[in-house]
């Protein structure tokens, strides 16, 4: 069964779809659809994970995701999670994980297709001179994020 809710973050609404025991997308929408709204265990989850990001309280996700793509787009954003809370890295870095070091482009291609953003963090992706770019849900959106999760790991770092 599908379903659908709306998570108010603190630079957006979030739409987040699921199907069955797992996140279909999380991303970033203008408003929410009144009408379409409903629940069910997997997306409460979400919800429940979204906050503690938020908050301060979470540096990964442990949710089922399920994405469809093609078996290089699911190797990109099978990736992704491995780069560290509060870390980056860069289009070329990701394809040498990939043992594909001429293959940036196509990760970054692949990146702009990730439909579950923040869980599967392509947020953490930035150009090899460190600049921010392209983000589908906005350059300031991703800065927020990156400056977000820094901070925290700022403040892990205080008390170590």
């Amino acid at each position: 069964m599908n379903s659908k809710t709306y998570y108010h973050s603190p630079i957006g609404w979030i739409e987040i779809q699921a199907l069955h025991d797992a996140v279909t997308s999380v991303i970033f929408c203008d408003e929410p659809e009144n009408d379409v709204c409903n629940s069910s265990p997997i997306l409460a989850e979400c919800f429940r994970q979204l906050d503690e990001y938020f908050n301060g309280q979470r540096t990964n996700f442990d949710i089922p995701v399920d994405q469809k793509g093609t078996l290089f787009q699911q190797s990109v954003w099978n990736v992704l999670p491995d780069i560290p809370f509060g870390a980056t890295a860069s289009y070329g870095d990701v394809a040498k994980k990939l043992n594909a070091p001429k293959s940036a482009r196509a990760v970054g291609a692949a990146n702009g297709q990730n439909r579950v953003w923040i869980i599967v963090p392509c947020h953490r992706v930035i150009g090899a001179n460190g600049s921010l770019t392209g983000y589908a849900g906005g350059l300031e959106r991703k800065k927020w994020l990156l400056d977000h999760e820094a901070q925290i790991v700022r403040g892990y770092n205080n008390y170590i």
